[in-house]
């Protein structure tokens, strides 16, 4: 939205045909997936003292207020700027008919409202005694309150988002992050994995969980259906498909789902896109009109990505070759030249004020992928037990087979893989081969041992 003011390919007998499906040439540029830059307005040494600070007084662990204040911004207030559904600052206060935390937050601790928008200690002190509020009338007193397991109810409650699954789309992804650990902005927490006690949401099935009705609902194979409110987009066309438009969210992926499914937001887009892993989200049918560029709606198809368009650690490689690929697909089912002309950022588009995608998208890259350019494969020999390979083409049967090693591998480099679950363990060592037009879907490799000699590093 932007307002202003890991493709593995499997030899042995498995995947031959997406194997030679696709070919992969062209170097990745260094800007693809850049690291984290300083958090614009946040003094880095005093955003840590924040975080101490405001989980003494609440008694709110700081994992957990680390762990949310970077999935909602990676720890960014972006000048008290407001996201798509007004939230402010590096917790996302927000202000919108369903998310009150920014009016809770001022009658808790008695701060005006410019300040916790734009003062990062002040807002990260709003959000704790917000959570605060929330653990009281849960019950969470006396060692509770120390156990992070045990606030996943109230993390769940945080972003007041449209329904279940989405909020424990948002709270898995808190937890993802505290497991993994934080290094932004001069705060650290250690990488310290958690298996959280869900309480009610352990019965909810977490959005990506994938069905033979929601499987025929997305236009693009790879994609999860989770339809926006109908209050959103209208029903039908008014013109043909003939361009594109790349969006950023400006607030995260499962934020911006739940806003989309909001009736308040009156704003929709086709696709959703989350930094961390490339998960895609359809939310709009291709057939129908989702309300994402004013009057060039009609013709248009719309992509958001999350993430602010001033702050490129979102643009994660993952990123780039999954929309890359979504781009692609929707380009050769509907006949769209695959160039500039016709994928285009919202900026760029007529009757808009947003700045999306921004300086930070690297367009020469993305139009690389979506051409056809890759990083280089590497071609190598597993070895120990050889590589795992999950087939659940039907979504009915998790199918494990072990190839023998040694066995040779096609593989782009990646920094983490889809979680798995199999077996009885899940784990994000699998690397999902991802739909290309319908040669193959639902096809999972996992070397046994990824550190070992001739697996490439990242």
């Amino acid at each position: 939205m932007g307002k202003t003011a890991p493709l593995p390919r499997l030899i042995a007998g498995v995947a031959v045909a997406a194997a030679s499906a696709i070919a992969f040439s062209g170097t990745l540029p260094s800007t693809a997936a850049p690291a984290p830059e300083p958090a614009g307005s946040v003094v880095p040494g005093e955003l840590a003292k924040a975080f101490q600070s405001a989980s003494a007084q609440y008694d709110v662990p700081r994992a957990i207020l680390v762990g949310i204040g970077y999935a909602e911004s990676h720890l960014d207030g972006h000048d008290g700027l407001p996201s798509q559904d007004n939230g402010f600052g590096v917790m996302h206060l927000a202000d919108n008919p369903t998310n009150p935390t920014m009016a809770e937050a001022k009658k808790l601790t008695g701060l005006p409202a410019d300040k916790l928008a734009k003062d990062a200690a002040a807002n990260i002190q709003g959000a704790a005694a917000v959570l605060d509020s929330y653990a009281d009338k849960a019950g969470l007193q006396g060692a509770a309150r120390k156990d992070v397991a045990k606030w996943y109810e109230v993390v769940a409650q945080y972003p007041h988002s449209a329904d279940a699954p989405t909020a424990r789309l948002y709270t898995d992804e808190v937890y993802r992050i505290i497991g993994q650990g934080v290094g932004a902005a001069g705060v650290t927490l250690a990488a310290k994995p958690v298996t959280p006690d869900r309480g009610r949401y352990a019965n909810v099935a977490p959005l990506g969980t994938r069905t033979p009705a929601s499987l025929q609902a997305a236009d693009y194979p790879g994609a999860i259906w989770n339809p926006a409110c109908t209050c959103n987009y209208r029903a039908g066309r008014t013109a043909a498909i003939t361009t594109i438009v790349i969006h950023v969210t400006q607030g995260s992926y499962a934020g911006t789902i739940s806003w989309f499914k909001d009736p308040a937001a009156q704003v929709s887009a086709h696709y959703v896109i989350r930094s961390s892993d490339g998960q895609i989200t359809q939310m709009v049918a291709e057939k129908d009109t989702a309300w994402h560029v004013r009057t060039e709606n009609p013709y248009t198809i719309g992509i958001e990505h999350e993430g602010f368009v001033d702050q490129p650690s979102w643009f994660t490689d993952a990123m780039y070759r999954s929309s890359a690929a979504l781009t692609k697909n929707i380009a050769e089912r509907r006949g769209i030249p695959k160039d500039r002309a016709h994928i285009k950022g919202h900026s760029e588009m007529p009757n808009n004020d947003h700045t999306d995608p921004g300086p930070n998208w690297n367009w020469t890259y993305y139009m690389q992928l979506v051409n056809g350019g890759n990083p280089p494969q590497y071609n190598f020999t597993t070895y120990g037990s050889g590589v795992r390979v999950r087939s659940d083409a039907k979504l009915t049967a998790s199918i494990i087979t072990t190839l023998p090693g040694p066995t040779q591998v096609f593989v782009t480099c990646q920094k983490q893989g889809d979680t798995v679950n199999a077996e009885g363990t899940s784990n994000n060592w699998w690397a999902k081969l991802r739909d290309q037009g319908g040669y193959m879907s639902n096809i999972y490799i996992q070397d046994p041992n990824p550190k070992l000699p001739g697996v490439p590093v990242c």
